[in-house]
């Protein structure tokens, strides 16, 4: 009766020991695994730019990584990059540069943009990231709502960007997802952004 005991507790034993090591081997995964979702929906955001709109900025095809809590703690400043919800499609993300901020004025003649402020005073954007073959002759006046934002892509002559948009021209503050800040991807061109 003794020897039963004694090889039931050591079978017991056993099972704890082999549980013991599976929830040893186990736990760190799930550890891992949460902290990688707090990171992706909560710290950084994760895109592959499709097309060629922000050229020559970004590449086709390159990917990039976007801080969420950027605009948590501080305003969207103009000339940042953005990934943001599209308007005519809030399931499609979009990769654009802030142009227009919260009370301005866009005026967009002939490819080059000045912006007005709310103090009434005009001045030309320096946009040394538009190269001339990039260029475009589009015309057109916005004028930015509060907490939105004009953006448009540095591929002026290819990009569906705030000027194009059906729904609205602008991106409200409560759709940007966060704001760029290096390319990781392809490794020969890895760098910081703006």
């Amino acid at each position: 009766m003794e020897k039963e005991t004694q090889e039931v507790k050591q079978e017991q034993e056993k099972k704890k020991s082999v549980l013991g090591e599976i929830l040893d081997f186990i736990a760190p995964i799930i550890v891992a695994l949460i902290i990688a979702m707090i990171l992706k929906y909560v710290v950084f955001a994760n895109a592959i730019i499709p097309t060629g709109s922000m050229l020559n900025t970004i590449q086709e095809n390159d990917r990039v990584i976007a801080s969420r809590l950027a605009y948590k703690f501080d305003k969207p400043e103009r000339f940042d990059i953005a990934i943001f919800e599209y308007p005519d499609n809030e399931e499609q993300l979009f990769v654009k540069r802030i142009i227009g901020l919260p009370g301005e004025t866009v005026s967009i003649q002939d490819g080059t943009v000045y912006i007005t402020g709310e103090d009434g005073k005009t001045h030309q954007l320096e946009e040394d990231y538009v190269s001339d073959e990039n260029k475009d002759h589009y015309n057109g006046t916005f004028v930015v709502p509060e907490n939105s934002y004009f953006v448009m892509g540095d591929n002026r002559d290819n990009s569906v960007d705030s000027r194009y948009w059906i729904t609205t021209n602008f991106v409200s503050e409560d759709k940007l997802v966060g704001k760029v800040l290096f390319r990781y991807y392809p490794f020969n061109t890895m760098g910081k952004l703006n």
